[in-house]
């Protein structure tokens, strides 16, 4: 029931954030009731539960996501000196083993990967990453495994 009540506050907080509808009565209501059903559906669907809506990874990511948009902002500057032709293109496909326990922390991990400029994931299989880099060093710094930990400890 909590997952219920938390997706319906989210689904309200972001209709209200994306919409910018605040003093028409009528809007409001009808976001609400919108957001009331599309609780009420998910529920009956039985798809609101604690992988579909990790609400206990929220303490965790607080300091996980400096540390990724650090690695973002990194990753951004060596693919524009490679763009540049100052730092050399070598491109390759490792396979980074997954060390997470749930789909939901491999699924994040792999994301993690696709939003740090130059490294794509392609698929997951068997606990395995299958990765394009753009550079050894990408790689490299992939297979150091800090991405990993860091995003296992996210997961718990």
């Amino acid at each position: 029931m909590r997952y219920a009540v938390c997706l319906c506050v989210f689904l309200l907080a972001f209709w209200i954030l994306a919409s910018g509808h605040l003093e028409n009565i009528l809007l409001l209501g009808l976001g609400g009731a919108s957001c009331v059903f599309v609780t009420w559906l998910s529920v009956r669907m039985k798809i609101v539960d604690g992988e579909s809506l990790p609400l206990h990874l929220l303490p965790r990511l607080l300091f996980y996501l400096p540390w990724l948009i650090k690695e973002i902002l990194l990753s951004n500057l060596d693919v524009v000196l490679r763009i540049l032709s100052i730092r050399p293109v070598n491109p390759r496909l490792i396979e980074v083993p997954a060390s997470q326990k749930t789909t939901v922390g491999q699924v994040t991990y792999a994301n993690s990967i696709t939003l740090t400029p130059g490294t794509v994931s392609i698929r997951i299989r068997d606990r395995v990453i299958l990765v394009h880099a753009l550079s050894r060093e990408g790689a490299d710094s992939l297979e150091s495994g800090e991405m990993d930990l860091r995003v296992s400890r996210l997961e718990g």
